[in-house]
């Protein structure tokens, strides 16, 4: 399967715009956004072109391919918008390995969840990339791809037992071999 990771849109239609022409480019089986998919919050600036109703349609035209978890900045009226659901987590099995996807204002790299769940534990929340190893459980953020801490709008693929985290812009930041990484 091939695995298309983003988080953190923010109502922005020109990144959610970006992350659709990648999408098209490298045809993922599924697509996981891991939250704050609409609204900007109230601590952060608005992104570009904050238009929350595009990002919705855009969103709804790709629906079946979605898997979208519900974050901090989400509400019920989201839902009521989208052709597809918020989930609170998902669990995913992507090249033999298990995949806890959630938003990140609950578990993170501070408050790891019991990891029955799976070996990887994937959020967005914090708007930086982190790509590390915990108690045996790797620990993977792309970042906010709107509205990022660190100057980078990234995305991870996974395809092939093989996960890249990339820039959609600078390219590469960090790549894993989830066949041969030790954990």
């Amino acid at each position: 399967m091939k695995l298309l990771i983003a988080s953190d849109l923010h109502g922005s239609a020109y990144y959610t715009r970006r992350l659709i022409e990648v999408a098209k480019a490298e045809a993922p089986d599924l697509i996981a956004l891991l939250g704050d998919i609409y609204n900007h919050g109230p601590r952060n600036p608005l992104p570009a072109e904050y238009r929350p109703m595009e990002v919705a349609e855009m969103l709804n035209g790709i629906a079946a391919r979605l898997v979208v978890i519900k974050g901090n900045c989400d509400s019920e009226v989201d839902a009521m918008i989208s052709r597809f659901p918020l989930v609170e987590e998902a669990v995913l099995w992507v090249d033999g390995h298990r995949f806890l996807l959630t938003h990140g204002h609950r578990y993170n790299a501070d408050n790891m969840p019991p990891m029955q769940a799976g070996d990887t534990l994937v959020y967005g929340h914090f708007h930086t990339v982190t790509e590390t190893v915990i108690d045996g459980v790797r620990v993977w953020n792309p970042g906010s791809i709107s509205l990022p801490k660190d100057g980078h709008h990234a995305y991870i693929l996974v395809e092939d037992g093989l996960a890249r985290c990339l820039d959609l812009d600078d390219g590469l930041l960090w790549q894993v071999d989830l066949r041969t990484s030790k954990i």
